[in-house]
């Protein structure tokens, strides 16, 4: 290791050379975790983030004076990347094409670490086949005025619903106030139709428990509820990693739990400091996902019901262009205001 704590090292990680330079920067005031310390974090849960998000593209969130400092995103791979470094193609919603980054070991995280990446933003397809959506990701967002609470007893409806469909769902924290739900699934459907049964489960959680949970787009109708972003399944969209360390003072991860621990969860306490102990007592409670795909097909169903029932498509981000069978794109208090 370097003599001073600017000095950069150079470590051997996965059969690659990763540099750190200033590995004494302190990235997380709260505690003065350093850049080496967030490279020896993710070595710590090496196992289960290569289980959760190996093989695919991921968004770098860049944050260069750590993370109270300000932030962008990085989806290409700048041209002095090693030549070791794996990339692939992917393209946003307008067809712009870009050479982004691939999980594909921890060098590759390492050394997006060394840039001041405190974010990874996975695509839910692997590099080897994009064509295919392989995670159905539900978002429950908590909207102002509600907390993790409510975020609990939404994610509880969410496994009475999946329950009862003979579907499998993983829960984790976002990091912040937020739980996902992730769903492994047979590489069998793309992105849009996965799209179709994440807005499948977002109306159905809404219309079972409407004082809790909305699938309303437009933030107007939201109320103090929380909200199935079931656009974070539109194609090109990408979901904060599991196990990916968030840019907050206190370093907290974004952790997969055990249904048994929906009650009990504290998402502050799962910081880059708690959650390696973590894993080496409780284990990986997403380990055997990979191995159970699943089907959506009982989501598709509801979705072709919904529709047949008379529902339109829900609305898509403005970045997409307009998708067949979709309501207009506007707030509804506009529209009400043109109508008058």
């Amino acid at each position: 290791m370097a003599k001073g704590d600017d000095d950069a090292i150079e470590l051997e990680i996965d059969g690659h050379p990763v540099r750190v330079t200033s590995p004494g920067k302190v990235l997380f005031p709260e505690r003065g975790e350093t850049k080496l310390d967030l490279v020896r974090y993710y070595l710590a849960v090496a196992e289960p983030i290569m289980r959760a998000m190996g093989g695919r593209p991921v968004l770098m969130q860049r944050y260069p004076h750590g993370a109270t400092g300000s932030s962008f995103f990085q989806k290409r791979v700048p041209d002095n990347a090693p030549e070791w470094l794996e990339t692939t193609i992917v393209s946003t919603p307008n067809g712009t094409t870009s050479r982004a980054l691939v999980a594909a070991d921890l060098a590759h995280i390492a050394w997006a670490v060394n840039l001041g990446c405190l974010g990874f933003h996975v695509w839910p397809a692997h590099a080897a086949d994009p064509e295919h959506a392989d995670e159905l990701r539900i978002d429950l967002d908590p909207q102002p005025g509600t907390t993790f609470d409510e975020a609990r007893a939404a994610a509880a409806d969410v496994r009475a619903l999946f329950d009862e469909l003979g579907i499998v769902g993983r829960p984790k924290t976002t990091g912040n106030r937020g739980i996902h739900v992730y769903v492994r699934l047979l590489p069998r459907w793309d992105p849009i139709q996965v799209r179709a049964a994440a807005v499948a489960v977002a109306r159905e959680l809404a219309r079972r428990n409407p004082a809790l949970i909305t699938d309303a787009w437009w933030k107007e109708e939201r109320g103090e509820r929380i909200f199935v972003d079931f656009n974070q399944n539109a194609p090109h969209k990408t979901v904060f990693g599991a196990w990916c360390v968030r840019a907050r003072e206190g370093g907290q991860v974004s952790t997969p739990f055990a249904w048994s621990e929906l009650d009990t969860i504290d998402p502050d306490a799962q910081t880059i400091a708690t959650v390696p102990a973590r894993v080496e007592e409780l284990g990986d409670p997403w380990a055997d996902m990979p191995l159970e795909p699943q089907s959506i097909e009982p989501l598709l169903a509801m979705s072709e019901r919904d529709l047949a029932g008379g529902l339109q498509d829900a609305p898509w981000p403005p970045v997409y262009p307009k998708m067949p069978g979709e309501p207009p794109r506007v707030a509804p208090s506009r529209a009400r205001k043109k109508d008058t």
